[in-house]
């Protein structure tokens, strides 16, 4: 359930922090699972802690895990439907338990609080604060109340006292200060060690902590006594009534536990003032009716503005008796809206602050711009007026200087004109040179024409003993190429020569080696065999050889 889950987050963010070692936002899942078992069980949930285990890979979680955790394992479980009553009732009983985890952090039973009274301040400044996270640090989560809220708390407590709140002006610093406190701080601060002398200090501050605990915690709109009609005798008895926004108790008095009867209140009820009787007597009660159907409950108070105060409570219960949040939570929830909304609307004065700031600056540097371009332009000016009479006296000395000009220029003139006469004289003279060089430069035409023709004839002959000289040097290659051919053809021949004597040489030795080797018969046929055996060896065979060999060269 949302609600549940948003009313009991800063309680069990306390004891998340109590839980950690290390003070660095991760609590390990063993002590995590303890925790979530005694939250589950006052849901009337088990063995819902088991899945921690299964919760991501990790070993230890931060806040922002073990809320989701507990948003979608312990709370979705929680009907929506809840009553006030029964709301309220559970937020007690998380709270408790959060209490008795983290109660080690925030000592108590000292001179100024007993250990209740401490529990009742967590209480009221878990429903009060905001969960915050650190910076610098984003795995790190703290539940931190505004100052406002604490000096709301402080004003109530000190009236409570009997002490003079607006004549002190120890803690007006809280109303533009923007640091928030934990809870720890709010507590050091509400010791009062200046009233600490007051008789029965712990006792009264004890009782002003329970009293404001009612109100905020326990929604209690409007406590007090008031006249009841009852049905078996019908006259009007007192009784000390405590209205909620669900129902309205009354007891015999303020101290007892034991409730004389309730009233539960939802949307049917209606609140009507009772007419005065006809007699036109002043009655001593002011009675009013609590109307419901068929259910009538008649009520009164000792005078008008009593009743009239009763009857604004009980409208407001009323209204409140439907809801899911109980009236002290939306005021707080209205002021912390409206704290936003100042800080919405001071940001945006400051940047329209700023945005002034800016455009005044803006306009201070144009008019500095200005001023300067004012000067500059005065400047600008006094130069000009300089330079419009330097102008002025170089047109004085232009004048004269024109006058000395046009007496030049006559005299110009005259020097023109005697000019004139002598380039005529000159001219003429011009003329005569002009034809004479005319006439050298045709006789010159013509020697160049000559020299022309004799280069041409001596650039033909050049060329000509060129081409013999080449043609000389082809000849001469091809005469050293036939020398050394000769001598080639000479040295293959010698050599073709020896070899036809090493062959004669061989002939002889062989033949000779023949003659000693074979038979020597002396029958004709004998003979015969001799000289045919020595026909088989031709005496002209290796010059034949040797023959084709050297016209196989010389080819």
């Amino acid at each position: 359930m949302a609600t549940l889950l948003k009313n009991v987050t800063n309680s069990i963010c306390h004891a998340f922090n109590a839980l950690q070692q290390n003070r660095d936002g991760f609590v390990s899942k063993s002590k995590l699972k303890v925790l979530t078992a005694n939250i589950a069980t006052l849901l009337d949930l088990y063995g819902v802690e088991r899945g921690l285990d299964h919760f991501r890979s990790t070993a230890t979680l931060n806040f922002e895990h073990y809320r989701y955790y507990l948003a979608q394992e312990v709370f979705a479980g929680v009907s929506n439907e809840l009553p006030l009553a029964a709301l309220r009732n559970y937020e007690t009983k998380i709270d408790e338990v959060c209490w008795l985890v983290c109660r080690m952090n925030f000592p108590a039973n000292d001179r100024y609080y007993t250990q209740e009274a401490v529990y009742q301040l967590f209480r009221i400044f878990c429903l009060v604060a905001d969960l915050t996270a650190d910076a610098s640090e984003p795995d790190l989560f703290a539940v931190k109340i505004h100052p406002m809220e604490a000096l709301i708390i402080i004003k109530h407590l000190l009236n409570a006292l009997g002490l003079n709140y607006d004549g002190d002006g120890k803690y007006d610093y809280l109303r533009t200060s923007d640091a928030a406190l934990e809870f720890g701080e709010l507590l050091e601060m509400l010791r009062f060690k200046n009233y600490d002398k007051v008789n029965d200090y712990r006792e009264s501050i004890c009782e002003a902590i329970g009293d404001m605990y009612q109100t905020l915690i326990e929604d209690v709109i409007k406590k007090g006594y008031l006249f009841r009609r009852g049905y078996v005798l019908p006259t009007f008895r007192e009784y000390f009534f405590v209205l909620q926004p669900c129902e309205l108790s009354y007891y015999k008095h303020p101290a007892d536990r034991e409730v004389c009867g309730t009233i539960v209140l939802d949307s049917r009820f209606m609140v009507k003032p009772a007419g005065n009787p006809s007699s036109g007597k002043q009655e001593k009660v002011q009675r009013f009716t609590l109307v419901s159907g068929d259910r009538t409950y008649e009520l009164g108070t000792p005078d008008h503005k009593t009743r009239l105060q009763w009857i604004a409570a009980l409208q407001l219960a009323i209204t409140y008796s439907t809801g899911r949040e109980g009236f002290q939570r939306d005021t707080v929830n209205r002021r912390k809206q409206q704290r936003e909304a100042d800080q919405r609307r001071r940001r945006e004065e400051e940047q329209l602050r700023s945005q002034h700031l800016r455009r005044l600056e803006e306009t201070h540097v144009q008019l500095e711009r200005e001023k300067q371009a004012r000067l500059a332009a005065e400047s600008q000016a006094r130069q000009y007026e300089a330079v419009a009479r330097e102008d002025s006296r170089r047109v004085a000395e232009l004048e004269d200087v024109k006058l000395c000009l046009e007496k030049m220029l006559e005299d110009e003139i005259q020097a023109k004109r005697d000019e004139e006469i002598v380039r005529a004289l000159q001219a003429r003279v011009l003329a005569e040179e002009w034809e004479k060089r005319e006439e050298l430069e045709q006789l010159q035409a013509e020697q160049k024409s000559l020299l022309e023709q004799e280069r041409q004839k001596r650039m033909e002959f050049e060329h000509r003993q060129q081409e013999n000289e080449q043609k000389l040097l082809e000849a001469e290659g091809m005469l050293r190429q036939l020398e050394e051919e000769r001598k080639r053809l000479d040295r293959e021949l010698k050599l073709a020569r020896q070899k036809i004597q090493l062959s004669e040489d061989n002939k002889g030795i062989v033949e000779a080696k023949l003659q000693a080797m074979s038979p020597t018969y002396r029958t004709s046929a004998g003979e015969f065999m001799i000289r045919r055996t020595q026909s088989f060896v031709a005496a002209d065979r290796p010059v034949l050889v040797a023959g084709t060999r050297s016209s196989h060269r010389f080819s």
